[in-house]
């Protein structure tokens, strides 16, 4: 219905029924992809999953994502993660939870629901509850106190029955205690010829003819992105909210209520030297590691130099840098180290300092103490923060009747005859992975653009930044580039294919010849290649490792009645050739409190293990359809 008004609303009849469809869109809202489609994003067995909740789980994903990555996700990492089909597989588990939960008898009463909410720190003032802030918080979110609630009850149903599930795992034998001390504990060492493909792209021949025939094998590699070319209108926040007077006494009362926000927190930088000592070490290495940092921090009080020391000594990850970590603020480190530093003058040393990472010696190297913005540097800021906070109903409103006027015209380019002071903006052509700078990486925005095909109008679209109604005037197609055009990358690439494949037939014969010689110094010293000995290594990730951790989890299969793998290991920028050289099997006598953490967390595996077979057994039974638009190879 709506495609038809989009692209041939020309009649009298189609003109006269637009008012009530526009009451219809006020009262559903509108969205970006579909998301106000009223089909289904996902239905399993029977059960409907919104497009409006696909995308608020998608959101999430996307936000928490951003936010590791400061708050700018880099170009194409979206895709290589496959997070559209991590969250429909996410939103399909957890209805089959909550659908087995209803089966088992499994319920949430209102009393739990009302519990969780009140101890969720979002809706607390003070360490209390605050209905206020709880109300608020929801509909600036856009969410009722019925929808919210509705919602928690599901994420808990579904929690309660993998717990419920859960505990047909309750024990723990003595032999699966004394194994994962063993698989945790024991280390391994090896010697390795680590074989890069760069050193052989020398040696690669240059045949254009063969290059041309490569090409061909994997040319589909080389396809061009889809691209389109958008005309729209713009209805962001930060454009609407330039038109709105904000006055001087309502910013300045803002920045008085708000001190925090314009607070700069002291800093400290430090320098540290850390003997490691974690929880799963025994007493007789924690003691041994406090020792070492006593006759450390003697030598640090007698003057020799502590980044020298910390160099020499240190066993962090800051060892390299003479253990400087930079600077701080409170609530960045743990509190026994946090403590300590910030009792410390510039230049001062402190004591041993426990924390659960082992024994830290601390030295401050500066201080940058706490100051107050002005507010004649941060005024324009907050102006330009509550006109974007004013312009957010005023954005909807302005939008809204820009799209009820569209579909009222026919077209957009009617309504733009009509109303020319109306701002449009065009693109010239883009991918997804290269958009305008005006448009960013906002998803929303990128989503509803490449979802539209040629001369078709989105719906209102609702973006970090406002709202949108895009037209695509042009579609660019994927498509094979000829040779000529891409050859540079061509030639580059297959010299990097043929030095990959010299680098694994070099390895696997070097791993041959070690074999058959039963010595991998031998066999590396005859061909001319240098072979390392690691140090003893754990499975435990350790970034001070020379070899791959992967690597190190492939050592573990190999013993001294196998002493070399099937093949050689890549990481996919060397080859590593390795033998085993010897095993480290810890003999110590568990305590009590290290026994009930191996046996807690081998419950919890076994405890996942049932959860993850039931929920596989059920997804092969379940009927599940998933929207076309967010259908995968993976969902």
């Amino acid at each position: 219905m709506l495609q038809i008004l989009r692209n041939k609303a020309q009649s009298i009849v189609i003109q006269a029924v637009v008012v009530i469809i526009a009451l219809v869109f006020i009262f559903w809202g509108v969205g970006p992809n579909l998301m106000n489609s009223r089909e289904s994003a996902i239905v399993v067995n029977g059960e409907e999953i919104t497009f409006e909740n696909f995308q608020a789980a998608y959101d999430r994903t996307y936000n928490t994502i951003r936010d590791q990555f400061g708050g700018n996700v880099p170009q194409g990492l979206l895709e290589s993660l496959g997070i559209k089909n991590q969250v429909v597989n996410q939103l399909v588990q957890d209805a089959l939870l909550r659908q087995g939960a209803e089966e088992m008898g499994v319920t949430i009463s209102k009393e739990e629901v009302g519990e969780t909410i009140k101890d969720m720190v979002q809706f607390q003032e003070n360490g209390a509850f605050s209905m206020d802030k709880y109300t608020s918080l929801l509909a600036l979110n856009g969410y009722s106190v019925q929808k919210f609630e509705e919602k928690v009850r599901r994420d808990m149903l579904a929690q309660k029955v993998g717990f419920s599930i859960g505990k047909f795992a309750t024990t723990a034998t003595e032999y699966e205690i004394n194994d994962l001390n063993r698989l945790e504990n024991s280390s391994v060492a090896i010697n390795y010829v680590a074989i890069s493909p760069k050193e052989y792209e020398d040696t690669v021949t240059i045949e254009m003819d063969e290059i041309r025939k490569w090409y061909e094998t994997v040319k589909e590699n080389y396809k061009t992105a889809p691209e389109v070319k958008l005309k729209y209108l713009d209805f962001s926040y930060a454009t609407v909210g330039e038109k709105i007077a904000i006055d001087e006494a309502t910013v300045r009362k803002y920045y008085d209520e708000h001190p925090d926000e314009f607070t700069e927190k002291e800093l400290r930088q430090a320098r540290h030297i850390l003997l490691k000592a974690d929880e799963n070490s025994t007493a007789e290495i924690h003691e041994q590691q406090r020792q070492k940092a006593l006759d450390v921090l003697a030598m640090a009080r007698e003057g020799q130099d502590f980044a020298q020391l910390a160099k020499e000594y240190s066993e962090g990850p800051s060892k390299a840098q003479g253990g400087d970590i930079g600077q701080f603020s409170r609530g960045q480190m743990v509190k026994s180290f946090e403590d300590a530093a910030f009792s410390l003058k510039i230049n001062e040393i402190s004591d041993v300092v426990k924390t659960p990472f082992g024994y830290h010696i601390i030295k401050i190297e500066k201080i940058t103490p706490q100051s107050t913005t002005p507010f004649a540097s941060v005024k324009s800021g907050i102006e330009v923060s509550l006109q974007n906070k004013e312009a957010k109903p005023l954005s909807f409103q302005m939008a809204n009747e820009a799209y009820e006027g569209i579909i009222s015209t026919g077209s957009l380019q009617a309504y733009l005859d009509a109303n020319p002071d109306v701002p449009v903006k065009q693109t010239a052509f883009f991918s997804r992975s290269n958009p305008p700078k005006e448009i960013g990486s906002d998803q929303k925005f990128l989503n509803a653009a490449f979802s539209l095909k040629e001369k078709e109008l989105s719906s209102l679209i609702e973006t970090s930044a406002g709202y949108a109604i895009l037209f695509a005037e042009a579609i660019k197609a994927p498509k094979v580039p000829p040779f000529d055009s891409v050859a540079e990358k061509v030639i580059a690439d297959f010299k990097k294919d043929k030095a990959e494949k010299t680098a694994k037939e070099v390895a696997a014969s070097l791993l041959q010849q070690a074999k058959e010689k039963n010595s991998l110094k031998t066999s590396a010293d005859e061909a001319g290649f240098e072979m390392k000995t690691t140090d003893y290594l754990s499975q435990r990730n350790d970034e001070n490792y020379t070899v791959p951790q992967r690597l190190v989890e492939a050592a573990f299969k190999l013993s001294a009645n196998m002493k070399y793998p099937e093949e050689p290991f890549s990481d996919g920028a060397a080859q590593y050739v390795y033998e085993f050289v010897d095993r480290k099997i810890p003999v110590a006598t568990l305590s009590e409190e290290e026994k009930q953490r191996y046996r807690n967390a081998i419950i919890q595996r076994k405890q996942q293990q049932i959860l993850s077979g039931w929920l596989d057994n059920r997804r092969q039974q379940a009927k599940v359809l998933v929207h076309k638009t967010l259908q995968s190879n993976d969902v």
